[in-house]
């Protein structure tokens, strides 16, 4: 049988992190009943740096249940590298992965309905929400937003998929080879590649604690995965400076009709205009280029994505 390490990041989760170990510790020692997986399988808490009691009921948990274990990072690196750095951790010592919010959003339910599609012969299932019930009409039509404009830059993406899925021994170790800091999970794995499917689930809401991804973090997230996966941002700056060169020439040419014509016009807020709209465009197009040059710069200094503090996988073999 296959070992199974559940990698749950975690981010000042004193609130929820209780439930959450009880309810995955069942799921786990259920499916070992089953004999689905092995009985040396994991649950894996990563703890990004959080400034709350979250470690220490890690600790704790790990103590009175040999199932429960994690890794304590030295500061906050970000939930996508938090993910990344569970991986890394648990590759040694599992089989097949499955990472999952420790705010129990996403079904526990449908684990075993991974784990059968993955003795089925799949090597990647995602964990689809069904429906966006739960969602405010805003976030509903920004999320929709978002795929279409990804799919229509190229960027190959599981619509409604986040980062709740199963990936096999192999895909982590591809999923690995990808060193780049910037990291958009949703985006990297479906290029890997190795047969997929998926596995539909109804999103609950979050029952205790906040969210530790506002409008502000996603916002920061989509944009990662666009500069990231495309340069279709800068297309569109190159896109707008021949629109605004063409409107100029087309302003000179009625200009000089005008002119000719003895029309003279002060023209002193068309002017102000003019010089706005092309102070604007300059500054979105050096800040597009900045961005990149960012990632670029970010990249190039090859700084680890993460830093474990503290390993109890190690401590318990």
């Amino acid at each position: 049988m296959k070992k199974l390490v559940i990698v749950v990041p975690a981010y000042n989760e004193e609130e929820s992190l209780p439930k959450s170990l009880s309810v995955l510790s069942d799921v786990l020692q259920q499916m070992i009943d089953a004999k689905k997986i092995d009985s040396e399988s994991k649950l894996l808490v990563v703890n990004d740096g959080s400034k709350d009691k979250t470690w220490s009921i890690v600790v704790d948990a790990s103590k009175k249940n040999p199932l429960i274990s994690g890794i304590n990072f030295s500061r906050n690196f970000g939930h996508q590298n938090a993910v990344i750095g569970g991986l890394t951790a648990a590759r040694p010592y599992g089989d097949v992965f499955i990472t999952i919010d420790a705010d129990l959003q996403d079904d526990v339910n449908a684990i075993p309905k991974m784990i059968d599609q993955y003795l089925n012969g799949y090597d990647v299932v995602y964990g689809v929400r069904s429906a966006r019930a739960t969602d405010t009409r805003f976030k509903r039509w920004t999320a929709e937003a978002f795929y279409k404009l990804m799919n229509k830059i190229g960027v190959e993406m599981i619509p409604d998929a986040a980062d709740f899925r199963l990936t096999s021994g192999r895909v982590v170790d591809e999923l690995l080879q990808y060193k780049e800091r910037n990291l958009f999970l949703r985006g990297i794995v479906p290029k890997i590649g190795f047969p997929s499917t998926k596995v539909f689930y109804a999103r609950k809401e979050r029952e205790l604690g906040e969210s530790k991804y506002p409008l502000r973090k996603m916002l920061a997230l989509a944009w990662n995965g666009i500069t990231s996966f495309s340069v279709a941002p800068m297309h569109f700056v190159l896109t707008l400076g021949i629109f605004t060169t063409l409107i100029s020439f087309g302003m000179m040419v009625y200009s000089a009709i005008q002119y000719f014509m003895g029309h003279v016009i002060a023209g002193w807020s068309s002017i102000m205009v003019s010089i706005w709209f092309l102070g604007g465009i300059q500054l979105i197009g050096i800040s597009v280029i900045g961005e990149y040059l960012g990632k670029v710069f970010n990249e190039t200094k090859g700084r680890p994505r993460f830093i474990i503090q503290d390993n109890l996988m190690d401590d318990q073999n």
